[in-house]
C-alpha cells in the first residue's frame, strides 16, 4: 500500500474507534447545519436588500392602501410588510371601535397603534434572530469537539503502540498525524460558522435599526397624518428661509 494512502482520511477512518468516528459524525452534522444556516441567511439578506428602497416607494405612493400594495409587491413577507400591515390594522381597528359611549370609546388610539407597531418589531425580531444561536453554539463549540476528538486519537495510538512495543518515528507519526486531523476538522467547522454569525448579526442591527425608522415614521402617519421630516431637509428649509430673510433686511436697508 502507498505511505500517503496508508495516512490518509480512508485510512484514518479504518483503524479508528466508535468514538472517533462519533466525533467526526457530530463534526459533519455541526458543519452541514451552519452552512445551511449561512446560506439561507445569505439569500435573505441578498433579497433584503430591496426592502429599503420598497420602503420610499410606500412613502411616495398617492394613499395608504397604494403604499401597502405596493410594499406587498416589492418586499412581500419582509419585515416592513408586516410593519405597514399592522400598523393599518390597528388604524383601522381604531375607526371602527373607537366611537360611541362603549368601552372601545375610552381606548387611546395612539397606545394601540403603538401597541400594535411593537409587536410586529417584535416578531421581527425574532425571525430575524432565529437560528443565530445554533451558529454561535456551533463555532464556540467545535475546535473543543474536535480537540477531544485528537485526544482521545493520541490516546488510541499510544496505546496501541505501547501494545506493539515499537516506538519508532514511522510507527508514531502516522497515528498521531490522523489524530491532528480532528483538530483541523473542528476549525473547519468553526472558523465558517463566527464569520457568518458577526456577519449576520451586524446586517440584522442596520435591518432593525432601518425597521424602527420606519415605525417611527408610521407611527407619527398615522397619529398626525404626515410623515416627519428629516432633519437634513429641516435644515435645508430652515437656511433657505434664513436667506431670504437676510435678502429682505438687506434690501430694505437700501431702501432706507
Amino acid at each position: 500500500m502507498d505511505s500517503s494512502q496508508s495516512f490518509g482520511l480512508a485510512h484514518l477512518w479504518a483503524q479508528s474507534d466508535s468514538i472517533i468516528r462519533a466525533v467526526a459524525l457530530i463534526l459533519l452534522l455541526m458543519s452541514i447545519t451552519s452552512w445551511y444556516l449561512i446560506l439561507s441567511r445569505a439569500w435573505r439578506q441578498l433579497r433584503a436588500r430591496g426592502h429599503a428602497r420598497a420602503v420610499e416607494t410606500f412613502w411616495a405612493a398617492p394613499d395608504l392602501e397604494s403604499g401597502l400594495r405596493t410594499l406587498q409587491d416589492r418586499a412581500a413577507g419582509s419585515p416592513f410588510d408586516a410593519l405597514a400591515q399592522q400598523g393599518a390594522a390597528a388604524a383601522e381597528h381604531v375607526r371602527h371601535h373607537t366611537h360611541g359611549n362603549t368601552l372601545g370609546g375610552t381606548l387611546d388610539a395612539d397606545e394601540i397603534v403603538t401597541r400594535a407597531l411593537r409587536k410586529s418589531m417584535a416578531l421581527s425580531t425574532a425571525a430575524l434572530e432565529s437560528g443565530l444561536t445554533a451558529l454561535a453554539s456551533i463555532g464556540s463549540t467545535a475546535p473543543f469537539v474536535g480537540l477531544f476528538g485528537t485526544v482521545w486519537g493520541i490516546y488510541h495510538a499510544l496505546v496501541n503502540i505501547s501494545v506493539s512495543g515499537m516506538a519508532t518515528l514511522d510507527k508514531v507519526a502516522g497515528p498521531v498525524g490522523e489524530a491532528l486531523i480532528m483538530t483541523a476538522f473542528g476549525l473547519f467547522v468553526a472558523i465558517p460558522a463566527v464569520l457568518a454569525y458577526n456577519a449576520i448579526t451586524r446586517a440584522n442591527r442596520l435591518e432593525l435599526a432601518e425597521l424602527d425608522a420606519f415605525a417611527h415614521d408610521l407611527h407619527a402617519w398615522f397619529s398626525t397624518g404626515a410623515r416627519i421630516a428629516s432633519v437634513t431637509g429641516r435644515q435645508e428649509q430652515g437656511s433657505a428661509g434664513l436667506h431670504i430673510a437676510s435678502n429682505k433686511v438687506a434690501a430694505s436697508t437700501g431702501a432706507a
